[in-house]
Order: C-alpha cells, then structure tokens, then sequence
C-alpha cells in the first residue's frame, strides 16, 4: 500500500529543475572536516592541551634565541632602578686634564675621587672641584662632566716666584711664601731663599732687589737672619748685610759703592751695611793672616 502511494505520488508529481528551487543546494559534507570536527568532539581537551605545550616550546625557544639581549636590557634597567649608573652603561670613561705643570695628574687623579664604579650621573663635581683646589699649586679648576662618560679639568696654577731652601729640601713659593711643589731644575733662574721664615717675606725683599739689577749679578741666595733682617750671598762667598728697615735705601747706597768704588769686587768676604750711613768692610784673610792665626 505504501508503494502504491509513492509511485501514484511520483506519478503526479511534476518534474521541478533542482537549481530553480527557492533554497539553495546544501554542499557535500567533507570527509576530513567530518574527522575534525568528530576529533574535536572526542578529544578536545587533549587538542587543547598539546597546542599549549607547542606554544609554550616555541615561547621558550624564541626566548632561549634572544636571552643575552634580554639579559642586558636587564642588567641596565637594574642597575637604574638600584642606582648603580655605572653597570647601566654611564661609567665615566675618559678624564681630561690640562692646564698642570707642577701638580702630578696622579695626585689630580686622586682628588677626583673617581672609581670604576663611578657613573656620570653618581660624580659630584663641585666635591671633586674643591679637593682639586685644595692641592698646594692649584689657583683655580674647572671640573666638567660631558655625557655619557667624560670628565674634563681644567687647572690655573699658581706662580712660583722664588725658591725656599729649608731642611735640605728647595721648594717653589707663591707670593704668599706658601709651598706649592719641590722645585726643579726648569726654576734653577727663580732667586733663592733660605733661613727659617724667608718664605713669608721673599716677595718684598724680591721686590725691593728687582730695583737693582747691578746687585743681582753673581747673587747666589738671600738669606734671611733671626727672621728679622736680610743677607745678600754672592758666588764670590761674598755676604752683603743689610738693615732691617731701609733695605731699599741700604741697596741703592751699594749701588753707588759699586759704581764709584767697585767695592763688591774687593777682596773682602763681608760688606756691613746695618748701620745707615756707614760702611764696615771684612777683608778675606791672606796667608799671612792664616800662618799668623
């Protein structure tokens, strides 16, 4: 009966073209889809958890590639935040000096107080200015910092103006009598000083002799007696003594014997001039007065 029923129906039917219905025509099912898709429906929680173990190793090796990049980028960043510049790549590098002649860089080096782990950032150059400026022969600095890691120093030093020998030692002074290094052989021309307290007063009686240069020639040192008076020493071993005030007056009254009497060309070992208006001469012993004695 039910055959009857489908073949009267088809019987009756009238033929349609599939392609002008309405709806569309569903596409054929794919059979790798469908073995997907089942898959997914089986096993999707191992699927899940194998694609993540494969991220999590190709995140891993990708790290593994850029680790001593990440490492310094680490490093740096540490070494900001902790306040140490240096390892973050602000090391002072170079330090530039000019401008010395008679302070050691070494000791220039030391007064800085720059160590390897001194960054740019961490150096306090106002500190470091004033120990420089400390140094005995240093006038005036200038203490720069350039980044990323430069230092420059620039020193005015002071001018030596005599040569002060005391305890076997010959120092270079300032017009101030203060000792700013050992002198040595480039200062030989400088006028020397000796006797205990002859760097306080060098500069005025240096003065007072640059108003005579008759008296300058063959002049071995000045020296200075019981910190009260001055002593001309001549290479002739020749010792000039001069008052305590009027030295000034004393030398030009010299002078004159010079001129007149050629009188620092006798033959005498000491010229008295401590008493104004009066001149006492000591004359060199002979060999007579030797035999004698």
């Amino acid at each position: 009966m039910q055959q009857v029923k489908s073949e009267t129906f088809l019987a009756g039917a009238r033929l349609v073209d599939p392609r002008a219905l309405p709806v569309s025509i569903r596409p054929p099912r794919r059979k790798l889809a469908n073995l997907f898709n089942r898959a997914l429906v089986l096993h999707g929680g191992l699927i899940r958890r194998g694609a993540m173990v494969a991220m999590l190793l190709a995140a891993g090796f990708a790290l593994y590639q850029v680790r001593e990049p990440i490492g310094q980028l680490a490093n740096t960043l540490g070494g900001v935040a902790q306040g140490n510049f240096a390892q973050a790549g602000l090391a002072i590098g170079e330090i530039s000096i000019s401008g010395q002649s008679l302070t050691r860089e070494q000791d220039i080096f030391d007064a800085l107080g720059i160590q390897p782990h001194t960054s740019t950032l961490g150096f306090d150059v106002e500190a470091a200015r004033q120990r420089v400026a400390e140094l005995p022969a240093v006038e005036t600095v200038i203490v720069r910092k350039t980044y990323p890691g430069d230092v420059d120093v620039v020193i005015t030093e002071k001018t030596p103006v005599a040569r002060w020998a005391v305890d076997g030692v010959t120092f270079l002074i300032d017009g101030r009598g203060e000792q700013i290094a050992e002198a040595g052989p480039d200062y030989s021309g400088l006028p020397l000083v000796i006797g205990d307290g002859a760097a306080d007063d060098a500069l005025v009686m240096i003065r007072a002799l640059n108003g005579f240069p008759l008296l300058q020639d063959g002049l071995v040192a000045l020296s200075r007696i019981a910190d009260r008076r001055w002593d001309m020493i001549f290479d002739t071993g020749l010792r000039v003594q001069l008052p305590e005030q009027g030295v000034a007056q004393a030398m030009a009254r010299l002078v004159t014997y010079q001129n007149d009497y050629q009188l620092l060309d006798r033959d005498v070992s000491v010229i008295d001039l401590r008493v104004d208006s009066v001149v006492a001469v000591r004359p060199n012993k002979t060999d007579e007065d030797t035999d004698k004695s």
